[in-house]
């Protein structure tokens, strides 16, 4: 299955869901947002939201500073 995540493809070889996906992607999920195909993922859902073939995903970082 192919997606693009944070304009990059990348090529999943078996079904994934967001949780999924921001675990192998991020150190932490404290402070990220996900969207798919512009669409906002609560956090809440990451675990039942499962990705398409051709999904676009954004993950999203807050960061500090001024």
């Amino acid at each position: 299955m192919k997606v693009t995540v944070n304009g990059e493809p990348l090529e999943l070889s078996e079904p994934a869901n967001v949780a999924e996906l921001v675990a192998r992607s991020a150190e932490s999920t404290k402070g990220v947002a996900v969207a798919v195909n512009t669409e906002l993922v609560p956090k809440s859902t990451w675990a039942e939201h499962w990705l398409t073939d051709g999904d676009r995903i954004e993950l999203l970082k807050a960061a500090q500073g001024g």
